[in-house]
């Protein structure tokens, strides 16, 4: 106190601006760090890849309430998920594929890939303006011989040579085939043949199956899988394993079934054998939302709607299903 009081007015006048300096140059510095956490916090928050919405539009079903599109027997979708833009399946006719794909502004030659389920037609025919506006676009489909795709070799112990036989009787005139191989019906497309359970991307499957019913025997099928955080978002052409074959096939991916698209083949099935059916998808399965369409059929949309309430998505021609 001495000290302070035997100073001059002068010097108490500099000693105080030395502490105002002081206390401002801390504040000062308080701020910039203060700045630089919230900066270090932004970009952080930058590096975590932000989620986008997945979608599900139907472009092709026989169902809907969209005047402006045409409805017929098949099926065809567009998923988008995390910016990439996937066709799954093409419909019954390319004509009517190309009239609903051009009234809901779907620009196809913006596609990352194309799935086909099967190679029924009225899943496949859509293909050929597909590749008419896209050629080379990547499409997977199920291995399987003469689908028509891929044009896979045949095995030349197909042609059972008997070497007994004069020439003009025997395949090829008894000579072995330099080339011996399934035909292919389309000459544009980058085809990608699938025989099993495949990544495709991140978060991205195709799950295959292959069918044990009468009728389908031996048809393979493709359902495309996405991981979500709730579990799975399965799109199906039509289950012709059955939806509890490809559950079972999708569970090496991931037990859980957030969301299941598309056709489930039910629809000359027995309403009792649908009721059983509809039972093991909510308590065996534990399929959280269904959103059916294509073969499902009446009687089984009637009730899954029932069994699943406000779970139950309709996804009739010309909707967007959006999920969070």
């Amino acid at each position: 106190m001495a000290n302070s009081l035997s100073r001059s007015p002068e010097q108490r006048t500099m000693a105080s601006r030395t502490s105002k300096t002081k206390k401002s140059v801390r504040r000062c510095s308080l701020r910039i760090s203060v700045l630089r956490i919230l900066a270090l916090v932004l970009v952080c928050v930058a590096a975590i890849p932000c989620r986008g919405q997945d979608k599900v539009t139907i472009l092709f079903d026989a169902f809907g309430e969209s005047a402006g599109l045409t409805k017929d027997w098949g099926f065809s979708a567009l998923v988008e998920h995390n910016g990439a833009r996937i066709l799954f399946d093409t419909g019954n006719s390319a004509a009517i594929f190309e009239h609903n794909v051009k009234a809901l502004n779907v620009d196809l030659t913006k596609l990352d890939f194309v799935v086909i389920s099967h190679r029924h037609a009225d899943h496949t025919t859509g293909l050929r303006y597909v590749l008419s506006v896209n050629p080379n676009v990547k499409v997977y489909v199920p291995a399987d011989g003469g689908n028509g795709f891929g044009g896979l070799p045949l095995p030349k112990t197909f042609l059972r040579p008997d070497e007994s036989l004069p020439a003009k009787m025997r395949y090829y005139g008894g000579t072995e085939p330099e080339d011996f191989r399934w035909g292919k019906l389309y000459d544009k497309g980058n085809f990608v043949l699938v025989n099993e359970t495949t990544e495709i991307g991140a978060g991205l499957f195709l799950v295959r199956t292959v069918s044990q019913k009468k009728g389908t025997l031996e048809l393979p099928e493709l359902t495309l899988a996405i991981k979500r955080p709730n579990g799975l978002l399965l799109v199906d052409g039509c289950s012709h394993a059955g939806i509890e074959a490809i559950l079972e096939a999708a569970s090496a991916v991931d037990p859980r079934t957030e969301i299941v698209f598309g056709g489930l083949h039910l629809v000359t099935t027995p309403t009792e054998e649908i009721d059983a059916l509809v039972q093991n998808l909510e308590t065996k399965w534990k399929v959280q939302r269904i959103a059916p369409g294509h073969c499902t059929g009446e009687p089984a949309f009637a009730r899954l709607k029932k069994a699943y309430g406000d779970s139950y998505l309709y996804a009739g021609l010309g909707t967007t299903v959006e999920l969070k």
